[in-house]
């Protein structure tokens, strides 16, 4: 998870530069105090370029655990009040790998959403900043530390990433050559730990699927006497099994995306998670958005839970305690101990959408419409989910 420091910074927003009597000034928030952070320039183009780089190191610094508490580390070397006489924060003619990863995140931040920013990049800047040594002249100690320290699938991502970085500073004119090209190719994980996403696939049967539903509805695994009943998530699993969408297109779904005849639903945003917590995304994962359009057995499981009166805003799969569906309490609460009480072989959730394409393929549904109901590409579909069709029949010839 973050540093507290981080969390904190993150509820109180960003570092901001202000304009304090002409001069530019640094303003934001950590532990509990308010800070004001004079950068001795004149508010200018030019200068407001330079205040944000330090917005950058500081923000960078906050997520990776590495802020300096007497802010020195960010105070400019020099405090002048003309443009001409200010020392420019640029790269040195050795840039440390710490120093090229800051921009290199910058630049890929338009091109990324909220969650990735802060689920990939920002973790790999945690993994950064423990490394014993960000110098680029010791490329091969870094992979060595990083083997020895991270999980090897993870290790293996992080070089990845490491290269992309230094290739793009390459591309920059930031330095000459990159040091980590190659190195995640050469890292093999035991067979024993490899995995494909092909394994990933592991769809339930019919009678276990009919099982579950049966077994959250009533109850059967909740826990004596607790408020917390497994029945509230009946629906909720019962509509993924029928779907075969992700569970973030569920948990976002409102009563304004369902047909007032109940004969299609408009899947067009999704619940992700950012550093502030869950919030909506318009579109989807591989597009803007899908119609699905429902047989009898879902139009009857949407009208029983159509409001009385009507209105187009509320959520069709609230929260327990309302609010957006929690994900982790679910998977905790509700589907393990049923899963364990029935003696099925654990799978996450997201294994009802596997299912759904897996028995939509052997009901001899075209692949083509398949990759439409769901939102994949038929190759996709091919690729991963056409070897799980459990029925095979050879044609008389």
């Amino acid at each position: 998870m973050y540093s507290e420091s981080w969390k904190h910074k993150a509820s109180k927003g960003a570092v901001r530069v202000k304009n304090s009597n002409g001069r530019l000034q640094l303003v934001f928030s950590y532990g509990g105090k308010r800070h004001y952070l004079s950068l001795g320039f004149d508010d200018t183009p030019t200068t407001r370029s330079l205040a944000q780089m330090r917005v950058n190191q500081i923000e960078l610094d906050l997520i990776s655990g590495n802020f300096d508490e007497t802010l020195a580390k960010y105070k400019p070397q020099t405090t002048l009040s003309t443009v001409s006489t200010v020392t420019p924060i640029s790269t040195p003619v050795n840039p440390s790998l710490a120093e090229l990863w800051e921009k290199f995140v910058e630049y890929k931040r338009p091109q990324c959403s909220e969650n990735t920013m802060l689920f990939t990049y920002g973790h790999f800047t945690k993994y950064l900043y423990k490394l014993p040594t960000r110098d680029l002249s010791k490329a091969s100690e870094i992979r060595d530390y990083a083997l020895k320290t991270f999980p090897i699938e993870s290790c293996k991502r992080f070089l990845v990433r490491l290269n992309a970085c230094c290739k793009w500073a390459m591309q920059s004119g930031l330095i000459a050559e990159n040091p980590f090209i190659g190195m995640a190719n050469e890292i093999k994980p035991p067979k024993s730990q490899q995995s494909t996403e092909d394994e990933d696939i592991y769809p339930f049967t019919v009678m276990e699927r009919d099982i579950i539903i049966d077994a959250i509805a009533n109850n059967t695994f909740c826990k004596k006497h607790s408020a917390f009943k497994h029945s509230h998530y009946k629906t909720y699993i019962e509509f993924l099994f029928l779907t075969g969408c992700r569970p973030s297109e569920a948990i976002a779904l409102q009563w304004k995306h369902v047909s007032n005849d109940f004969r299609s639903i408009s899947f067009e945003q999704a619940i992700i998670e950012t550093k502030n917590g869950k919030s909506v995304r318009d579109g989807l994962k591989t597009q803007e958005r899908r119609r699905f359009p429902c047989n009898e057995k879902l139009k009857n499981l949407l009208q029983s839970l159509k409001p009385e009166h009507y209105d187009p805003e509320p959520l069709i799969f609230p929260g327990y305690c309302g609010g957006y569906l929690d994900t982790r309490s679910f998977r905790k609460n509700v589907w393990k101990p049923v899963l364990e009480g029935l003696g099925i072989e654990y799978r996450k959730p997201y294994q009802t959408r596997h299912t759904f394409i897996t028995l939509a393929l052997e009901h001899k549904l075209d692949v083509k419409d398949v990759a439409r109901l769901v939102g994949n590409s038929p190759e996709v579909i091919y690729r991963h989910y056409a070897k799980y069709k459990r029925e095979l029949s050879v044609p008389e010839f």
